[in-house]
């Protein structure tokens, strides 16, 4: 088996709202589609993505630069091109744009290796459980009324959450505490409710907020201040009794490493994209689990899952809905769990209808 070609296209997304958070506004997310072609007729799909539409361009023009890697050669030598990928990336920098080219790559490999395998990825990789805990994380925005989100979080519970999560960053600290509070007396104790205040407030500002949100049984608070203050990360978790989650915005098992090192995370937060891939995310997991630190992956839902079902550290996937219309496969929620899949590799394959309709 070789790879013969690499196609990608431009994709637009729709979103149902508006995304609002402390430090972002998107009413679409363009996704960059990735397929590799083999001489023995198998498809590897991925996908890479940007708030709104802009930067694909770079994304594509990125992945193009590293197809050199792959043409002729054989896709079960994953490893191997993601090392080649990587060394070549040195002179550009070996985060950012350059990090997201080689993930959208190497998930696309193991897709095709898990084809050939014709196994789901999740048991390729060495299974440990059949369903993972996730939680809702596709509204609750910092935009929403307290009326808006009560009624999104019935809507959430009817679809079959039991943890959902509430974007905090108001200019008033006492706003994020009415919205939180207001949210639990709306859903009663038994659903988990994850706050998310995407590095809007700096430590001490952190600690005060999370003393206040402690009463209302906060199952974490994740990505309080600056994502590269590791410092100040350790200075929040040790002052607070909510688990303090981290690590969507940091790149590789380098970056992982370092918020380990310093004792940055009660929950660390791999982002399928920054990490490195599939790869790269194996070699995190495992890295956290030498740390007695547990994982729940960010975005990328239908990939992670692979992570989920073979990585015994990972206690939960963030569910995020917007990228369900690409695929023709489609995410059940089961009293707040999801089943790992039963396709080969990744175990979603690419709606080729929706796309080409969406085509930018």
């Amino acid at each position: 088996m070789n790879i013969i070609n690499v196609q990608t296209q431009k994709v637009e997304i729709p979103l149902q709202k508006p995304l609002i958070t402390a430090i972002h506004k998107t009413e679409s997310v363009g996704v960059l589609i990735i397929k590799i072609e083999t001489d023995n007729g198998l498809v590897g799909e991925n996908y890479v993505f940007a708030l709104n539409r802009d930067r694909l361009a770079v994304f594509d023009a990125m992945i193009h630069s590293l197809t050199q890697f792959l043409i002729g050669k054989n896709p079960l030598y994953v490893e191997k091109i993601w090392q080649q990928m990587w060394l070549d990336c040195n002179p550009v920098g070996q985060k950012g744009i350059s990090v997201s080219a080689i993930s959208a790559i190497d998930t696309a490999l193991w897709d095709l290796i898990g084809k050939q395998a014709n196994l789901p990825l999740y048991q390729l990789f060495g299974a440990c459980r059949e369903k993972v805990k996730t939680y809702a994380s596709s509204g609750l925005w910092l935009s929403a009324s307290i009326d808006e989100l009560i009624e999104e979080a019935h809507g959430f519970i009817d679809q079959g959450f039991r943890s959902m999560k509430l974007r905090l960053g108001k200019s008033k600290p006492q706003d994020d505490i009415a919205r939180a509070r207001a949210l639990r007396e709306a859903i009663g104790e038994d659903i988990e409710i994850l706050t998310d205040a995407n590095q809007s407030l700096t430590p001490r500002q952190a600690i005060t907020l999370a003393r206040q949100l402690e009463p209302l049984n906060i199952g974490w608070l994740e990505e309080p201040i600056a994502a590269h203050d590791l410092v100040g990360h350790n200075r929040v978790l040790e002052a607070i009794n909510i688990p303090l989650a981290s690590g969507e915005t940091d790149y590789t098992r380098f970056g992982m490493k370092d918020m380990l090192d310093n004792k940055a995370v009660d929950v660390l937060m791999p982002d399928l994209q920054r990490i490195g891939g599939l790869s790269e995310f194996r070699k995190t997991a495992a890295l956290a689990s030498a740390y007695n630190v547990p994982i729940s992956s960010h975005i990328f839902t239908e990939q992670s899952l692979s992570i989920a079902g073979s990585a015994d550290n990972c206690i939960s996937v963030e569910h995020v809905d917007w990228f369900a219309p690409i695929y023709q496969e489609k995410i059940q929620v089961i009293e707040g769990y999801i089943d790992m899949p039963s396709g080969p590799g990744l175990g979603f394959n690419f709606d080729y209808d929706f796309i080409d309709q969406n085509l930018i």
